[in-house]
């Protein structure tokens, strides 16, 4: 399995602790290589996202925490005589693709003896956290910022979690729980723990069953990063171990609001931490932008940005097809019908989370 080092100094992660920085350089912490997939040992009598168990950073006597994420539905849709295939993440126990980094993640905080920790969210994420913690008894706090989406906040109070809501933009959420953080709380943090991205990846692996094959283009909203990245590392695990010849071309979806990934795509341009309905790519610093940004120029890809205009007819389209996604995934529809022509075949849409947390609807 690879191993989890600083991407600066290169320090191996601590056996003991949780620490979301190193505390020799005050680097990222990431995998050192694609994981150790193998297509023999996949285990068709576990649940989900655990059929993958052998490709996780995990001991075989480590908890596992499971709600049943993954096996998520792929469904076909057609559009101006095209096929394009819509991944339903929103399916997941707590409504995201949150769910499979959850896992991991939580089963990892229990292995170090983890008994409470903190974490911030836009919404999804601290929702998957506090339903994971809630499974496993681990106490959770997450801070999310004030106009995070109703239903969201209950959800995560609805699973016990402590509910801090934070006035101003999504930022100011990320720096009220490092406050906490520095007074010695553990930082659970999807963004900065590696973890997770394990769980991300098999995301690549069901899309290689459900096809029979790697798709062409895979399109996802970019936040972190770490959904993506966490597909491009799957994908990478397959063409590693032999089970594909070429991996996806990729295509990153922010919002034009807050693009930081597009605009260091596109040369360094400025931008800046605007509103948008799509809250879950709202993040003006992500920290897997540099390893994604590293990881789709060694391979074929590109990021786009969509008007904020552009966001509720592509919300509604889906939905008149019987597809309720919140805005965070239709990103993924409106780039589709931007590039369509331009993208390799079979092409699959990323829907991240379902629109029953779309506070507009409720």
């Amino acid at each position: 399995m690879p191993a989890i080092c600083c991407t600066d100094c290169h320090a191996p992660y601590p056996e003991n602790g949780l620490p979301y920085l190193c505390p020799q350089c005050g680097g990222v912490y990431d995998f050192d290589g694609p994981f150790d997939f193998q297509a023999a040992a996949v285990d068709d009598h576990q649940v989900g996202i655990w059929r993958y168990r052998h490709a996780f950073s995990l001991p075989p006597a480590a908890p596992l925490v499971s709600l049943g994420e993954g096996n998520t539905p792929l469904i076909a849709c057609q559009h101006a005589g095209r096929t394009v295939w819509l991944k339903q993440e929103g399916l997941n126990p707590s409504g995201s693709y949150k769910d499979r980094g959850s896992a991991v993640l939580v089963s990892s905080l229990l292995m170090r003896g983890v008994s409470q920790a903190v974490e911030d969210s836009s919404g999804n994420a601290g929702a998957s956290f506090a339903a994971y913690a809630a499974r496993s008894g681990l106490q959770a706090r997450v801070f999310v910022p004030e106009s995070a989406s109703g239903p969201k906040r209950s959800q995560i109070e609805l699973y016990g979690a402590d509910l801090v809501r934070v006035p101003g933009p999504r930022s100011a959420a990320a720096a009220a729980v490092l406050a906490e953080v520095a007074q010695g709380a553990v930082y659970a943090s999807h963004a900065y723990l590696p973890f997770g991205l394990a769980g991300i990846a098999t995301l690549a692996y069901e899309l290689w069953q459900q096809l029979g094959r790697a798709p062409g283009t895979v399109i996802a909203p970019v936040g972190h990063g770490g959904l993506l990245l966490g597909i491009v590392r799957g994908f990478a695990a397959l063409q590693q171990a032999g089970a594909i010849e070429q991996v996806p071309y990729y295509v990153g979806v922010q919002a034009h609001a807050c693009a930081p990934v597009v605009a260091e795509f596109m040369g360094g341009r400025p931008y800046s931490e605007g509103a948008t309905i799509a809250e879950g790519v709202r993040v003006a610093k992500p920290v897997r932008a540099a390893a994604l940004l590293r990881e789709i120029s060694q391979r074929a890809g590109r990021f786009v940005a969509i008007e904020e205009s552009e966001i509720l007819p592509a919300f509604h389209w889906l939905a008149r097809r019987g597809i309720h996604v919140e805005p965070t995934s239709a990103l993924a529809w409106a780039a589709y019908q931007q590039t369509a022509d331009q993208l390799l075949e079979p092409v699959v849409l990323i829907l991240s989370g379902t629109g029953l947390k779309y506070q507009a609807l409720t």
